[in-house]
């Protein structure tokens, strides 16, 4: 049995290095301390950073991935005026942009939604909420589902003119709290609409795609566009503060639904050409193309890991130069030791072997426990967001934040192979050292 002696001498090897650093319990605890703060904030940082990346991805591929949208946008020069006691501002998308977008995009499905009324009121309750008229097929290109037992506006509620309304799931709760909002009747300023559906709650509500559409979906009511048409005409009037203004917008935004996420950007270009020949510049008219947003808020994503774990990287590296430090200062402690070693016939090679046993030992515990710390810390800070967001004093700083962490197998594979490494690299110059010492000087040494 050749490699017998060998086995034996590396087992050796080991537990006098294990032996020490027991013999020295605090020391080493605190010379991987830093080893442990490095790993744990690898893992914090990706877990953060990579949940609040799927929750943006999230957000944005909400809005429909292959949808391209068209939305009528107050112009600078009318935003300005709108300080007048009374004012009517006409902009946006007409009707007649709609049937171009039909005539010059055939086969494509085309969703136009009409912004109407303006105060919500069921009894003595009052609230500004945004209503919109639309059809049918917007449940499909927006990815909106209803609740069970209710349902989403059909071609009959189109064809009839029906006076009903499907509500967003915030809306439906603050207007009808302590019943179900199914068949129940509210108004729209002096008109009576019957509630035959609430959406699912939207995630888009305070996110990347919140910001997107410019209001947050779960405030939304939606109504038949003939509905609209019939009842509310194309004046929007607004009351605050004792003053008064209307806008007369036709069409508040466009959904045009591409063939495959391929021809996003070929249907987009065809979508800025029909607009742009009935409104020059645009400067009424935004053009959302939520594909090429989810691209660049993939790229911007991976960018951030990479400067997260970059800032993150920087205390496994002084954790590194933590056990150096510690090491050399163990090297001539330990002086006397390493000549009587010598002395009975241990070679340098048996010498680096000990101490880089002893750095690597302390690396993978401080790697470990890391591992743990990191983990249990990501999904503490999100625990503790929510937590605080329960209370009153806090609700104002954290009701719009929320940590979504996701632990990436990548994340703690990385950080502890770099922690492992870390430690046997700083520990390899202290370990050449301690085997460098002359013998018979060692043994002098008191």
């Amino acid at each position: 049995m050749p490699y017998l002696p060998h086995v034996q001498f590396l087992t050796e090897t080991i537990r006098l290095g294990l032996s020490n650093l027991r013999r020295h319990a605090l020391r080493s605890i605190l010379t991987c301390l830093g080893i442990i703060l490095g790993v744990a904030a690898v893992i914090v940082v990706v877990a953060i950073g990579e949940g609040n990346k799927q929750a943006a991805l999230r957000d944005i591929a909400a809005l429909g991935a292959r949808n391209i949208i068209v939305r009528s946008s107050k112009p600078p020069d009318v935003a300005s005026t709108t300080q007048a006691r009374t004012f009517l501002s006409r902009y946006g998308l007409l009707y007649e942009d709609a049937r171009r977008l039909e005539a010059g995009l055939d086969g494509l499905v085309i969703v136009p939604l009409k912004a109407v009324g303006s105060e919500i009121s069921r009894g003595a309750f009052r609230t500004t909420a945004q209503c919109f008229g639309t059809v049918s097929e917007l449940a499909m290109v927006a990815n909106l589902q209803a609740q069970p037992g209710g349902r989403y506006l059909s071609d009959q509620d189109i064809a009839t003119h029906a006076p009903v309304a499907v509500l967003g799931d915030e809306i439906a709760r603050q207007m009808f709290p302590a019943r179900d909002a199914l068949g129940q009747d509210f108004r729209i300023d002096q008109q009576v609409f019957r509630v035959v559906g609430v959406l699912q709650p939207q995630g888009l509500s305070g996110g990347a795609g919140s910001a997107l559409v410019g209001r947050d979906l779960n405030r939304d009511i939606h109504v038949p566009m003939t509905t609209a048409e019939r009842q509310f005409g194309d004046i929007v009037q607004r009351r605050s503060s004792g003053s008064f203004s209307a806008e007369e917008v036709q069409l508040s935004e466009v959904y045009i639904t591409a063939p495959s996420t391929e021809s996003v950007g070929e249907v987009a270009a065809r979508v800025e050409r029909v607009i742009e020949s009935a409104h020059p510049g645009m400067t009424d008219v935004q053009i959302v193309v939520p594909w090429e947003l989810l691209e660049n808020a993939r790229r911007a994503m991976v960018v951030w890991n990479i400067m997260l774990v970059s800032i993150a990287a920087i205390s496994l590296l002084v954790g590194g130069i933590g056990i150096m430090n510690i090491m050399l200062a163990s090297v001539t402690e330990r002086t006397r030791e390493i000549g009587i070693r010598r002395a009975l016939g241990a070679t340098r090679r048996h010498i680096v072997l000990q101490f880089l046993v002893e750095t690597g030992s302390l690396s993978a515990v401080g790697g470990v426990i890391g591992i743990l710390l990191g983990i249990g810390v990501a999904f503490g800070l999100g625990q503790l967001v929510e937590l605080l967001r329960s209370f009153a004093f806090f609700r104002g700083a954290f009701g719009r934040v929320s940590l979504e962490p996701v632990i990436t197998i990548w994340s703690i594979v990385v950080s502890f192979g770099v922690a492992a490494a870390v430690g046997l690299v700083f520990g390899t110059y202290p370990a050449v050292i301690a085997s460098r010492k002359d013998p018979v000087v060692a043994l002098r040494h008191t």
